[in-house]
């Protein structure tokens, strides 16, 4: 490795970051899910033994020559894990040594099993029953099929129920970053938004702090939700530095919103695409992580940074989830557009190899590979 590279000075730097990340808070909401991570069988050749359907074509021609009559799919289970964007993100961020509190629906009146060693790491607030999600992974892309039910809870009045707006004050006060995601699930986020950016933030002393919004997936809700949702996004620079994430399809459907020509996936047109998505709603940072790279803008620029690509990934789920949380560290380091960046995607990168968040001396290590 080139010790002039990105990737080579970004591990340089972290070897002296420990010391501030454990003095860095975050606050992080406000979904929760169990995940079961599934495959699908393309030839069982015996009761432990099985060939795995691997490209997501497969299983859409399988559905489609099902049409009018009827198909049976096995699958199998690969894992059962924490989910929602919130609890993926807020895992992510602690394992860097973050001091995390997390509010959402994760088991009410008891946190559900699959959270508990999070909850042993983290300060938690739990205001309902989690959400479930079957994740079917193929090398090419996952499906993922949601129960929401519980989602319906995570609204002001249950949330203030649980935690006080007081209580809330002094949570943000403490905060270096707070991040609220899952907005496409959560279809009382919006009005948690406007109460946050008018009840509480107004209480809030001192430097603005990071806000990082994730939509997540908006493709379900209209175009009238989204353009609200966008609005809201842009009212919260007058008290926060927000940072809207973006993956490449929501980068489409926000420019569309907007009036934005949407980009082809390239270097150049995204980067391009994330300054023109910044100036229109006038806030600090817009980040978007395609596939095979990552780029940003902010007042000082935009870039792209190039990400550690497989072509064979040991999980999928929550790869976006953990290029916000490596994003967000750098952004709490003071680093720059391109350093951040390459903390988002190695963060990632390492995470769908080896099918758990890096630690920080993981991710050095896993830089000096790149």
């Amino acid at each position: 490795m080139s010790k002039t590279s990105l990737a080579f000075q970004v591990s340089e730097r972290l070897q002296v970051a420990r010391n501030r990340l454990s003095r860095s808070k975050v606050v992080v909401g406000l979904d929760g899910f169990v995940d079961t991570i599934l495959h699908v069988v393309a030839q069982r050749e015996s009761a432990t033994k099985y060939l795995r359907m691997n490209q997501m074509g497969d299983f859409a021609s399988k559905i489609a020559a099902a049409a009018g009559h009827s198909a049976n799919a096995e699958l199998v289970t690969q894992m059962v894990k924490l989910g929602g964007n919130g609890p993926i993100m807020a895992n992510a961020l602690g394992s860097y040594g973050t001091g995390v509190t997390y509010i959402g629906n994760l088991g009410a009146p008891n946190v559900h099993p699959v959270f508990a060693e999070f909850a042993k790491r983290a300060t938690v607030h739990s205001i309902a029953e989690p959400g479930y999600t079957d994740a079917i992974e193929f090398d090419d892309g996952k499906l993922m099929f949601g129960k929401h039910e519980s989602l319906k809870e995570v609204n002001w009045a249950n949330l203030t129920k649980h935690l006080p707006e007081a209580e809330l004050v002094e949570l943000f006060s403490g905060a270096s970053l707070i991040a609220l995601v899952n907005w496409t699930m959560l279809t009382h986020m919006t009005g948690i938004w406007q109460k946050i950016q008018t009840r509480i933030a107004p209480q809030l002393d001192g430097d603005r702090r990071w806000l990082f919004i994730d939509l997540a997936d908006p493709a379900k809700r209209s175009r009238e939700d989204i353009a609200d949702a966008l609005k809201s996004v842009s009212k919260f620079e007058k008290h926060f530095r927000v940072i809207l994430g973006l993956n490449f399809a929501e980068c489409r459907q926000v420019g569309e919103v907007l009036g934005i020509t949407p980009p082809e996936e390239t270097y150049g047109t995204v980067t391009h695409h994330a300054s023109l998505i910044r100036d229109a709603l006038k806030i600090d940072t817009v980040v978007i992580h395609p596939t095979q790279f990552a780029a940003a803008s902010d007042a000082t620029g935009s870039t792209s940074v190039v990400g550690p690509f497989t072509l064979k990934p040991k999980i999928t789920t929550g790869a976006g989830d953990h290029f916000n949380a490596g994003f967000c560290i750098g952004r709490l380091l003071g680093l720059d557009l391109a350093a951040s960046l390459q903390i988002g995607v190695a963060t990632s990168g390492f995470y769908v190899r080896h099918a758990k968040s890096p630690r920080l001396d993981d991710l050095r290590k896993f830089l000096q590979t790149l």
